[in-house]
């Protein structure tokens, strides 16, 4: 770090000082130079979304005192702008992957319109502030000026009787708090100001009296800027004590010349000396954020690395690895945002690794799903295949070559994997009306399913599963326990037709005990169902979602009516509650049926 030396120049020279004006302007240009520095590195928004960039351009924009704050506000507008292109790169290269057309590309997020609104407030405001700033700086010339001219009378039309170690300290106060000029008259004002002022201490110099005072009054002042320099070497904030060394410095230039020749070097060294600690105070700081940025750089680096092993996982993978893949690396990245700066020389290329490797993670899951896709667009021609067979032979009572038939159709369905699911539920039913149309068809005319001994055996059966039902008590019947029973009685099969009632029996029974405890259908599982057993359960879960969206939007509806509909509204409160608990129970209901649709893959029987 530069030390503050000794230069020869006459600008804003006081006579009887022995240092320059330029010297002081080199202490000040250290210190401005090290708070530029400090104020351009927090202006670093590059690892920023869109969104987060807007928020806080926003926040700008709604201060009073905006204009203070421009260049933080074009900081985050070049930000915004580079972070857009890297955007919308990255956006038409997964458009292309997809197989769209380059012509057609257009990515215009919201936030983009948004933004642009807060540049031309912004704007706005800076030129409305600039206007009214050249008007105050043309007050605060004349102002300048008139001191002056006050200074010019007080050297020039001497008087008897006049204090001019009291109109001097008048003069000195009012000039520090005349307020800023333009920079294009500053350099010939404040020479100006320190001429007069020099040919002030020339007549002062012929009355010893006032001069003494004078001196004494400015060595006082030059002492206790000394001390508050020196406490700043204990401020533990050093950027505070840069911004509050640069106040000093302007102090002593104004406030605390001249002094006594005997104290000018001695009082202007000790100062110097102090000044030069406080500036070398900011290698603590440099040492300390080199060793974070370091820290951050390492933990930045683990990150990416790890995210590229979860691009380019070692075994084969499936979709359930992929969305804990996607989760893993939302949470990564967001901390990678989150830790902060790395070493300067290395902020560029580990940003560009971590996006890089991003896009990798992206291309990998993307390839994954595009195949996913192309196995599902497979599946549903070869489902249709069977459906057409199925529908074709629905009719037919050529039972030995029909039944087998329908029997290794459903063999085939069952191995055609899955597809999109969209278009599960609709493909399923159409397969399942065809098979269920063929075998009501194949028992009404072959009266296979007048029963028998196995029948009997199975009524048997299922008369002690719902005799257990009945006994079991309210601490017993735990969704496990209950669950269990439910499988065994459908594992059973079917029971005599004077024995139907059995059937409804235990249903009556099994939601009474489901209802005591507080449990849900839904909640149950569905093995050992027959394909005709699931089909009507699906029915039922439809008719219940159906049923339960007309109730939800009833209940919107209501609330809508309400000029506060918000859950802070003790009067709406046990509305909400009912609505999020009917919102809760139709997701669970949707989850339920694609279950028992996913179930009839693994079904064994009609």
């Amino acid at each position: 770090m530069a030390d503050i030396n000794n230069h020869n120049t006459e600008d804003y020279k006081v006579e009887g000082s022995n240092f320059s004006a330029q010297e002081e302007n080199d202490i000040q240009n250290t210190i401005e130079e090290h708070l530029e520095n400090d104020a351009s590195e927090t202006l670093d928004f590059s690892q920023w979304t869109l969104e987060k960039i807007a928020q806080e351009a926003e926040k700008i924009v709604n201060l009073e005192d905006a204009y203070h704050h421009h260049k933080k506000f074009y900081a985050l507008r070049d930000a915004f702008t580079s972070t857009l292109e890297e955007e919308t790169k990255d956006k038409k290269a997964h458009f292309i992957e997809q197989g769209g057309d380059e012509l057609h590309f257009d990515y215009q997020p919201l936030v983009k319109s948004r933004f642009n609104a807060l540049v031309s407030i912004f704007k706005e405001k800076l030129d409305q502030h600039h206007k009214e700033q050249e008007e105050i700086y043309t007050q605060n010339l004349e102002k300048r000026r008139a001191i002056i001219e006050r200074l010019k009378n007080l050297y020039s039309d001497t008087q008897p009787g006049i204090n001019y170690f009291k109109e001097i300290r008048s003069i000195k106060n009012d000039w520090q708090n005349a307020g800023h000029v333009s920079k294009s008259v500053f350099h010939t004002l404040y020479n100006d100001y320190y001429h007069h002022l020099n040919l002030f201490y020339q007549m002062l110099n012929l009355n010893k009296e006032y001069l003494e005072q004078e001196h004494e009054h400015n060595l006082e002042k030059r002492r206790q800027i000394i001390e508050h320099t020196r406490e700043l070497l204990k401020e533990p904030l050093i950027q505070k004590a840069l911004n509050d060394l640069q106040f000093l410095h302007k102090l002593w230039k104004e406030e605390a010349e001249p002094v006594a020749e005997e104290f000018q070097e001695s009082t202007w060294e000790e100062f110097k000396k102090l000044s030069n600690q406080v500036i070398e105070r900011k290698n603590e700081l440099i040492a300390q954020i080199s060793k974070e940025q370091e820290s951050n750089l390492l933990r930045k680096n683990a990150i990416i690395e790890a995210i590229d092993k979860l691009a380019y996982p070692s075994n084969k993978v499936n979709h359930s690895y992929w969305q804990s893949a996607i989760q893993k690396v939302e949470k990564l990245r967001e901390e990678f945002i989150a830790l902060g700066k790395v070493p300067k020389k290395e902020s560029a290329k580990n940003w560009q690794v971590f996006k890089e490797t991003l896009r990798g993670f992206n291309l990998q899951k993307n390839n994954f799903y595009k195949e996913v896709k192309k196995l599902q667009h497979e599946n549903l021609i070869k489902k249709r295949e069977l459906i057409q067979i199925a529908k074709e032979n629905q009719n037919s009572e050529d039972w030995e070559v029909a039944v087998p038939l329908f029997k290794e159709l459903q063999k085939q369905w069952k191995n055609t994997g899955h597809i999109t699911k969209s278009k599960t539920e609709k493909v399923w039913e159409e397969f399942q009306q065809a098979c269920n149309a063929f075998f009501d068809n194949f028992r009404n005319k072959t009266g296979n399913g007048s029963g028998g001994d196995d029948w009997k055996e199975n009524y048997r059966q299922k008369k002690q599963l719902l005799d257990r039902l009945k006994n079991l008590s309210e601490e017993e019947a735990s969704l496990e326990v209950i669950n269990e029973i439910k499988n065994q009685w459908n594992a059973i099969g079917k029971v005599p037709k004077e024995k139907l009632s059995i059937n409804s029996e235990f249903n009556k029974t099994l939601k009474t005990k489901m209802k005591v405890n507080n449990l849900k259908m839904y909640n149950l599982s569905d093995e050992n169902l027959s394909d005709s057993q699931l089909t009507e359960k699906a029915r039922k879960y439809k008719n219940q979602i159906s049923d339960l969206q007309n109730e939800i939007s009833n209940l919107e509806n209501n609330l809508s009516f309400f000029s506060n509909p918000t859950r802070e509204n003790p009067l709406l409160a046990a509305s909400f509650q009912n609505l999020d608990k009917k919102k809760e129970e139709l997701e669970a209901l949707k989850q339920a049926l694609h279950q028992i649709i996913e179930d009839y893959d693994s079904s064994s029987e009609h």
